[in-house]
């Protein structure tokens, strides 16, 4: 049996798993630092054929988007949008849960 690396497996449970994949990236938006959130979109990416192929489908330039997904990457909104829409998912804003404020008497 060929040992695979976490991104391999991540990669292929994100192909398997869409609703998985969004939930994952959610929980990452909500809870986790930005250079997480781009791995999983390249691990992603390479669920779906590659950076490559990604870049071919949203017209952005390879070189640059495997920058743009590295850890240190800092993605455009309609880099972030196009990427998603091509893994098949998108990106959308949800209230967040009421955290408890004291106001301040006027």
């Amino acid at each position: 049996m060929k040992d695979r690396s976490h991104d391999e497996a991540m990669a292929e449970l994100f192909k398997e798993d869409p609703a998985f994949a969004a939930e994952y990236l959610n929980q990452l938006l909500q809870d986790g630092e930005p250079a997480d959130l781009l791995v999983a979109l390249r691990q992603m990416a390479e669920a779906h054929g590659g950076v490559r192929a990604i870049a071919k489908e949203t017209e952005l330039n390879a070189n640059q988007l495997y920058r743009t997904l590295s850890p240190q990457g800092n993605p455009e909104l309609r880099s972030l949008s196009a990427v998603l829409k091509a893994l098949g998912l998108r990106l959308a804003v949800q209230v967040a849960p009421q955290q408890h404020h004291h106001a301040a008497a006027a």
